[in-house]
């Protein structure tokens, strides 16, 4: 209980108590049992690269829910197509490089988005949505949450996700 002071005339004050119900302020927390995943699709046509990638991050975390919670896997399921049509501005498409180490000695080895685009164009997305989560085992399995296409097609259909679509420029 916790006192408060009513004045009751001049330098007199009556003590009065509150009574607080505190089951009704407890807080919720997601888990694995309450989370209600939902399905959705993002075109990533003429989309650029950073701005697309944070916000399916947003989405994959959950942070868009009333009942987000932090330690939690309660984000969605996120589907990208059109990876090969993203985007990135100003020069950084040639001059931007990914570093990656091979494991061995002098192994370290460099490249461009120009050149990863021709090997496999869902890396570089991957790439820039993985560094805007948790560095944690959370953000590892909140990286399992997002498929990543080129072309219109893929094999989630039954799941009959909503499309998403963000403001760009």
């Amino acid at each position: 209980m916790q006192p408060f002071f009513k004045k009751q005339g001049k330098g007199k004050y009556k003590i009065n108590y509150i009574i607080v119900n505190t089951p009704s302020y407890k807080t919720i927390s997601a888990n694995k049992q309450t989370v209600k995943k939902d399905w959705f699709i993002v075109n990533a046509d003429n989309q650029i690269v950073g701005r697309l990638a944070s916000e399916v991050a947003k989405i994959l975390r959950g942070k868009h829910k009333p009942s987000f919670t932090p330690h939690v896997d309660c984000g969605d399921q996120v589907i990208i197509i059109n990876a090969e049509n993203a985007k990135f501005t100003g020069k950084k498409f040639t001059d931007k490089t990914y570093v990656r180490y091979t494991g061995f000695p002098g192994g370290q080895r460099f490249s461009t988005p120009e050149k990863v685009m021709q090997k496999d164009p869902t890396r570089i997305l991957k790439h820039a949505i993985k560094g805007m989560l948790p560095k944690s085992k959370l953000g590892d399995q909140l990286l399992t949450n997002v498929f990543i296409y080129t072309g219109e097609k893929h094999p989630h259909e039954a799941q009959q996700p909503k499309e998403l679509k963000f403001n760009s420029k």
